[in-house]
């Protein structure tokens, strides 16, 4: 504009037919996009489904939560169910067990017998033998380990057989480990969500005021985060006796305090944000600016948090049943059978075998399964192919 200015008699002396219109035939458009827009959970989604791991995990987790729900009620025997004449039975699957592939077909191995007695039908019904091991003579008797098949061996027909086996009491070990998951997983998750909501809660609060009061607040996380968790289980079993509800308390009592920092870490994130302090100047209130504009910034790492809570419970769940402090007989957890097989453990192993998978199986798949969802909800990564 200066330099019109100072040239003004200048640039009007040339000729308007000099200049000519650029683009004038053309339109001129927008840049077309080259793939649909997408929200926040479906790229959330987009990307968790390319973590194979965790997808396979997830599948792993519903299947497993399929047979806590159902699995008790798959067969006739009930979990308290006791058949004191078919104690320690070994698992048996019909389908499998014609496959002839030596698993769950009921074989089981009798060690120092005397080969002699092997033709007496009323100690070794027909059919019942499947293989001799290991003869040798001792004080001039030939011993032999005798491999059978159990249930033919106790007199059972082929359609009676326990699945997963039988325990010390004859109870159903495929019924009580079902049993057992249902419970495991229901403690563990109410507790993870009594946790996040406690947690939030004082989270919140701590990280949106900060100062003082934030500094009282944490205080009293680092005292309460102090006390042993036996001591509390001990307390409240006292107070409050052996069952559920001390056992989720247990788990409540201290681990909201991890949710708690954590959510106080995004407040102190998100809380000096521009639009947090727009609608400060608008007038809207704490409450409203806590729940509705800065937590739901906090929404993907609270979920991821909870994900990986929950094998965490569930352990814990399980070692507090192991050393006597959980659910009493005759209620099933994992922990309890863990317990309860270890016992026999170089006789029967399957008593432990299949609770020790089960428990496996839940803690990896929950942690994969929190690993994936860690990384879909990572705002870094938002729109990354």
């Amino acid at each position: 504009m200066v330099l019109y200015e100072h040239n003004k008699e200048k640039y009007d002396a040339i000729p308007k037919e000099l200049f000519r219109l650029v683009q004038k035939d053309e339109e001129l458009h927008d840049v077309e996009f080259k793939t649909k827009p997408i929200g926040f959970f479906m790229d959330v989604w987009l990307r968790f489904v390319k973590n194979k791991a965790s997808v396979v995990a997830a599948v792993i987790i519903m299947i497993i939560a399929f047979f806590a729900i159902f699995g008790p009620g798959m067969n006739e025997y009930r979990y308290d169910e006791q058949h004191t004449n078919l104690i320690n039975m070994p698992s048996k699957i019909p389908f499998i067990a014609k496959l002839d592939i030596g698993l769950f077909d009921g074989g089981f191995v009798l060690e120092n017998r005397k080969y002699d007695n092997l033709n007496d039908p009323a100690k070794y019904p027909e059919g019942s033998v499947l293989a001799i091991r290991n003869p040798r003579l001792v004080s001039g008797e030939r011993i032999v380990d005798v491999e059978v098949d159990y249930y033919k061996y106790m007199g059972l027909d082929d359609d009676e057989c326990f699945w997963f086996g039988s325990d010390y009491l004859g109870r159903d070990i495929w019924t009580r480990l079902w049993r057992g998951a249902r419970v495991s997983l229901i403690i563990a998750i109410v507790s993870v969500c009594c946790n996040v909501v406690i947690g939030v809660v004082y989270g919140s609060i701590s990280g949106y005021y900060g100062g003082k009061v934030d500094m009282v607040m944490m205080r009293i996380t680092e005292i309460i985060n102090a006390f042993p968790r036996i001591v509390i289980v001990t307390l409240f079993i006292m107070v409050a006796g052996t069952g559920m509800f001390s056992i989720i308390m247990s788990l409540v009592i201290k681990d909201w305090v991890d949710t708690a920092r954590m959510v106080r870490s995004q407040f102190y994130r998100f809380k000096g944000r521009e639009y947090v302090l727009a609608a400060r100047t608008l007038g809207v209130r704490d409450m409203a600016l806590i729940f509705r504009h800065i937590l739901p910034n906090s929404i993907g790492p609270i979920i991821t948090s909870s994900m990986i809570a929950i094998p965490s419970a569930i352990f814990a769940e399980s070692f507090l049943a192991y050393i006597g402090l959980g659910l009493q007989a005759p209620e099933p957890t994992i922990g309890v059978m863990l317990s309860q097989g270890q016992k026999v453990l170089l006789h029967y192993p399957t008593q432990v075998v299949f609770p020790a998978v089960v428990i496996s199986l839940l803690m990896i798949s929950f942690n994969l399964f929190g690993n994936g969802l860690r990384d879909a909800f990572d705002p870094t990564l938002r729109g990354a192919e």
